[in-house]
């Protein structure tokens, strides 16, 4: 089992180290509204997903696993994770797969997410308030039912997220496609995920940092690691396999490289090494905070859920994004000296 689950990480590895996916200067540069990249792939993944996934689930062959709207967690930790986002410049899965091509802060925002994970694990009693209230599991799905309409609807939604894709591609003049592709074969992989013969559950990330964080200091008395310990088992051993990925193709294509400043750090907070170290463990830190309060992160929430067109999910989506365009504009400065 744990071998199928390091393959499908690998695969996700892979498709996100293609596109560049994973890479900081292209993450940060979504922040500051330069590269779409990665809100590109994510459209179409979304918009091909949605209809694939929903298709599946219409068939028999997959189940729904619909995050619950508990609103102020979807709302700040939406907020909060896209801070953490723009200011590391990673995703907690695109993390493993930069790792593995020699990214130091990289590793800096791992040991800060295993920090944060840690943290909410032992805030979780005191912020149960600020959390809630637990609306419930909603989606279209739920809202309309499985019919003629429903899937109407799934369809024209799909087409508006795929356009919305190559109109920002369009905003760019690339004529580059590695994204489209990316973006189609991330939501095939999630949708082989989902499928009951498969895994029957939805791809994710930002669990594994908890659970793992617990796990390693003896922590492990408390209901929130029992609640997320098979699947911060599960994100752990995907997230192993696109470290490998990262690893496998940053060397097999020579450019793997021990790297802490990257170009877009570089070109607007300067070249101090302690800076970098810094903010990337306070990014990682902030980063995960945010993912455990909303339940989820870029793959689980956004990209899992968005395809179930969760309303919980599509909510985070835009927090996050919201986060992540404030705080690049308001942390990426351009460095005058």
């Amino acid at each position: 089992m744990e071998i199928r689950i390091l393959i499908f990480g690998f695969l996700f590895g892979g498709i996100l180290q293609y596109a560049s996916l994973n890479k900081y200067n292209v993450i940060s540069g979504l922040a500051t509204l330069d590269n779409y990249t990665v809100a590109k792939a994510i459209a179409v993944a979304l918009g091909v997903g949605a209809i694939l996934l929903n298709i599946e689930i219409g068939l028999g062959m997959a189940s729904f696993h619909i995050k619950p709207l508990v609103l102020g967690g979807i709302l700040l930790g939406g907020l909060i994770f896209g801070s953490g986002m723009a200011i590391l410049g990673y995703c907690p899965g695109t993390l493993a797969v930069s790792l593995g091509e020699g990214s130091i802060d990289a590793f800096v925002g791992i040991i800060g997410g295993l920090l944060g994970g840690f943290v909410f694990t032992i805030l979780l009693p005191f912020i149960k308030g600020i959390i809630g209230p637990n609306l419930g599991a909603i989606s279209l799905n739920s809202l309309m039912g499985t019919g003629l309409l429903f899937f109407i609807l799934v369809f024209i939604i799909g087409g508006v997220f795929v356009y919305i894709a190559f109109w920002l591609n369009k905003k760019e003049g690339k004529r580059d496609y590695k994204w489209l592709y990316a973006g189609i074969a991330l939501a095939v992989l999630n949708v082989v995920i989902f499928s009951n013969m498969v895994s029957n559950r939805p791809i994710g990330a930002s669990t594994s940092f908890p659970y793992l964080a617990d796990y390693l200091s003896g922590f492990m008395d408390n209901s929130y690691f029992q609640k997320i310990q098979k699947p911060g088992n599960w994100e752990a051993v995907f997230l192993g396999g696109a470290f490998l990925a990262g690893l496998f193709f940053s060397l097999l294509n020579g450019s793997f490289k021990f790297t802490l400043i990257h170009e877009n750090w570089k070109k607007y907070k300067g070249i101090s090494s302690f800076s970098r170290v810094v903010w990337a463990f306070v990014g990682g830190f902030i980063l995960i905070f945010g993912a455990r309060m909303a339940g989820g992160c870029t793959s689980g929430h956004i990209l899992s859920g968005g395809m179930q067109l969760s309303i919980s999910s599509l909510i985070f989506a835009v927090f996050t994004f919201l986060g992540l365009v404030v705080t690049g504009k308001l942390f990426y400065k351009k460095n005058k000296r």
